[in-house]
């Protein structure tokens, strides 16, 4: 079921179409943070402090995929937009053969260096071989990590953002019963989780395939369309390369800072495991306001309806914001009680710096609004390389933290380094935006 973003109230649409997304991102980290939780509870501080080191390493690589996929499906939501539909059918067959090639080379490279990375890593040896275990599982299945996301992605660029929430939920649940059959029956350790993660990532995928084939007569690709074609092949890539860097390049920055983190030992990298578990589960409504930008964004600038990006990407904002201070005296109020849901017996260290971090990340989530709600905008509008210099730029910013600020002021600056690499993103994407609309506006004008 396909929705047009064209015409309407842009607050009702991006409300209607992000709180789907809200959803299925709430499902995603909830099985994430089930795994974290079984972990910690059944296998106890050291496994959970594995799997933990291993989450930006997991973000560089997966983020990149992710994306990718994301940046692909732009030029399908401005053809959308556009009502030009042979196109649109022939950017989705470009997309599959790029992410089969991009799944198997990227397979083949992070499988063969995850042992060096994690070493460079400074990761305790007391954790390694957990670390190890459980990433290069969760590597080998890129394939069905594109799978899903560049058909969920599709799905959403159609407008159609409840369906790909369906299927991820059947996944999470498929993912949590896994998880403690592998653990409790099997006693596979760290790798039961990871596989349950690769398992439920297939399913979902497959079925996403299985629906669009039946549901989406748009999508029917003849012969002819799926024939590879270098010029959508070089747009896509445009789109989509950017896109996947910046979460890459964001992710070396938070590489240095786990590097940082695990130079205080086994306890303190359970804790900020705990707590960017719970950052990246209770954040979910504001990433799915940003998220919603980029389909949004997408269809208007296809059908030259340049106004009412900027009327979306405040509202979108102001939403945000106001989510954001609930969000705050929610962390206040439960922050520490929620860090015990993910060890088996209290530490009051873990608890500690697991709350330190926590609250002060919460402090910045206005500036998270901004940056997802007006980068994804930028994207939408078909300005994908400008992802890369905000990713640099968090990147630059937590790599300060890591390795400046934690030397001078100990943890409290590993606690900074969200809220820096916000500010650096920020200053340099909200003038960014406004380029990108009136450059927009002025071809539009000399078009017309």
């Amino acid at each position: 079921m396909t929705k047009d973003m064209t015409s309407g109230s842009p607050f009702r649409l991006i409300l209607g179409f992000a709180f789907p997304m809200f959803l299925g991102m709430l499902f995603q980290q909830f099985y994430s943070m089930v795994d974290t939780i079984i972990v910690g509870k059944f296998l106890g501080v050291e496994p959970l402090a594995g799997v933990g080191s291993t989450s930006s390493l997991n973000f560089m690589v997966i983020g990149f995929c992710t994306g990718v996929c994301n940046g692909f499906a732009i030029p399908v939501a401005q053809m959308f937009g556009a009502k030009r539909e042979p196109e649109l059918r022939r950017y989705v067959a470009n997309c599959a053969w790029l992410c089969v090639a991009f799944s198997v080379v990227l397979t083949v490279i992070v499988a063969a260096l995850c042992r060096p990375i994690l070493r460079l890593m400074n990761t305790p040896e007391s954790i390694f071989e957990y670390a190890y275990v459980y990433i290069l599982i969760i590597f080998l299945g890129i394939p069905f990590t594109f799978l899903y996301n560049i058909l969920a992605a599709i799905i959403r660029s159609l407008g159609d953002s409840r369906t790909p929430v369906v299927f991820l939920a059947l996944s999470s649940l498929l993912n949590i019963v896994l998880d403690l059959v592998f653990i409790l029956v099997f006693g596979t350790g760290v790798s039961g989780p990871a596989l349950a993660t690769v398992i439920s990532q297939a399913v979902s995928g497959i079925i996403c395939l299985f629906y669009m084939k039946k549901k989406f007569a748009v999508l029917r690709i003849t012969k002819e369309e799926w024939k590879p074609r270098r010029h959508y092949m070089g747009n896509l890539c445009y789109m989509g390369i950017p896109m996947g860097l910046q979460y890459s390049v964001t992710a070396i920055g938070s590489l240095i800072v786990q590097a940082a983190v695990n130079g205080f030992g086994a306890n303190v990298v359970a804790g900020v495991t705990a707590a960017q578990r719970i950052n990246a589960f209770i954040t979910c409504p504001v990433e799915s306001l940003g998220a919603t930008m980029a389909p949004y964004s997408g269809q208007n600038m296809g059908a030259g309806k340049i106004g009412r990006i900027g009327q979306g990407t405040k509202i979108a904002s102001l939403c945000g914001f106001a989510a954001s201070a609930v969000l705050l005296v929610f962390v206040l109020l439960f922050g520490r009680s929620l860090v015990l849901l993910f060890l088996d017996v209290p530490d009051e260290e873990v608890i500690r710096h697991a709350y330190q971090f926590l609250l002060t990340t919460a402090s910045g989530y206005c500036l998270l609004t901004l940056v997802n709600t007006v980068r994804f905008s930028i994207q939408g509008m078909g300005f994908s390389v400008f992802a890369i210099t905000s990713g640099v730029l968090e990147m630059i910013a937590r790599g300060l933290a890591g390795l400046v600020l934690t030397p001078m002021i100990g943890f409290t600056g590993i606690c900074l380094a969200h809220i820096m690499a916000w500010i650096f993103a920020d200053s340099f994407l909200i003038p960014a935006f406004f380029y990108c609309r009136n450059k927009v506006m002025k071809m539009h004008r000399q078009m017309a």
